[in-house]
């Protein structure tokens, strides 16, 4: 087989069968198949798609390309949450220590940042000392010890798609329902749960600008985790506007703390809630989802969620004295806000430009190699339907270089719609595939 042959087959919306599919994934992951031709496929894939077969070969050619991960002597159900990712999207910071301190596991594999959206791991680093880079051996006695761990994938955990994964995000590849698929159930089935709630956002900030997009993408992954015998459930949740009011990574850590001290703004506290809730529904630690949320909620009105993620921290090397003091997080040297020319209500936010304006900031990567600014980012002062004076800010940009400040304020500028009218409240969560 040649990988050029394979490409062509694709690019002309011919179906691979299994074997080809495995020959790529397993060149790739030996280097035998150079990036280029990897990048040339994955935008074949982008705009021929695949079919059910090839997206399943797809997932168990890049699950098998690393360990399994075996978790079943832990006493109680081992439970995940996805997010296909969005701006502001830092739930995963909230929810993990929620469903660990109600008593389940969460051996949760993240991501970094992927385009325009925020990844949970360079929200970690933003806390002094944490350490995303634990060994399996290490992942397992964080685990054990506070039943909750966040990691990055190790070399032994679907190395494949580590590496598909950076080349997606500069290629312009990333929104292929398929292969935002294979790369999600790949780690999570690596993961040895029992059960997976994805958070499959729609709306201008998402990957999927449509609904139907995102309910596809959703069937699939529900699909595709069933036909692997876990129980998967997909929440179809609102992207139209950025998630709470802060945006940027050591921005973001600090509102999930304000959530776990049992503040914090009122979307981002519901959607934990409800995300908390079906994991533990799916995990049998509630009969129902109302009694899921209850007991969700109480995990952060006790204090237990909060203390449950200082333990984490504490465990993997990170300074836990951030939870009661967020100003040892990393902060910006400088602010600047963006005002409103007038008076009226913010009928909408251009949330892809909010998050393509943190990565400008410095706050996202361009490509593979970039590093990351922990520090900067974007307060919303106004979300859509907030009533707004003329002069009154709508956001406070932090940032440390002037360099590209006015390409980011320029950005932010245009994001905001005002209007005479408020618009309807459109719901946080839309649709529930797999309930069932």
């Amino acid at each position: 087989m040649r990988a050029v042959d394979l490409i062509r087959k694709k690019r002309n919306a011919e179906e691979l069968t299994a074997e080809e599919i495995a020959f790529l994934i397993e060149g790739a992951t030996r280097d035998a198949i150079p990036d280029y031709q990897m990048a040339a496929w994955l935008m074949a894939v982008l705009w021929r798609g695949m079919t059910r077969a090839e997206l399943t070969a797809l997932t168990e050619s890049m699950l098998k390309s690393g360990e399994l991960l075996d978790f079943s002597h832990l006493p109680a159900a081992k439970v995940d949450k996805h997010s296909t990712g969005g701006v502001g999207d830092k739930t995963s910071l909230v929810i993990a220590p929620i469903v660990a301190a109600a008593g389940l596991y969460v051996p949760m594999i993240s991501g970094r940042g992927l385009g325009h959206t925020g990844g949970t791991l360079d929200k970690l680093e933003s806390i002094p000392g944490f350490n995303v880079n634990l060994s399996l051996a290490e992942f397992e006695r964080v685990l054990q010890e506070c039943r909750c761990g966040l990691i990055g994938q190790t070399p032994q955990i679907a190395p494949a798609d580590k590496k598909l994964y950076a080349l997606r995000d500069v290629t312009a590849t990333v929104e292929s329902p398929y292969l935002i698929c294979a790369s999600i159930m790949s780690k999570k089935m690596a993961e040895g749960i029992d059960a997976l709630v994805l958070d499959v956002k729609t709306g201008d900030g998402a990957f999927m600008k449509e609904q139907k997009d995102a309910i596809y993408l959703a069937e699939l992954m529900v699909e595709t985790g069933m036909r692997m015998g876990k129980k998967v459930v997909a929440l179809i949740t609102d992207m139209s506007q950025p998630l709470g009011k802060k945006i940027g990574n050591a921005l973001e850590v600090e509102e999930c703390i304000e959530v776990l001290h049992g503040g914090g703004p009122q979307d981002l506290i519901d959607l934990c809630i409800e995300l908390s809730a079906w994991m533990l529904l799916l995990g049998s630690r509630s009969a129902n989802l109302a009694k899921g949320r209850a007991l969700a909620a109480e995990m952060i009105s006790s204090g237990r969620a909060r203390d449950t993620f200082r333990q984490i921290v504490s465990l993997q090397g990170g300074d836990a004295g951030v939870i009661d003091d967020v100003q040892r997080l990393p902060r910006a040297a400088h602010t600047r806000q963006i005002h409103t020319p007038r008076d009226g209500f913010v009928s909408a936010i251009r949330c892809e430009n909010v998050g393509v304006a943190g990565m400008i900031l410095g706050g996202g990567r361009e490509k593979k190699e970039d590093g990351v600014d922990p520090s900067v980012g974007i307060v919303l002062q106004k979300k859509v339907r907030d009533a707004v004076r003329a002069g009154e800010a709508l956001c406070t940009v932090h940032y440390n270089s002037e360099s590209r400040l006015e390409e980011a304020c320029e950005l932010l500028e245009e994001s905001f719609r005002i209007a005479p009218k408020a618009p309807p409240p459109v719901p946080l969560v839309h649709k529930v595939i797999g309930a069932e």
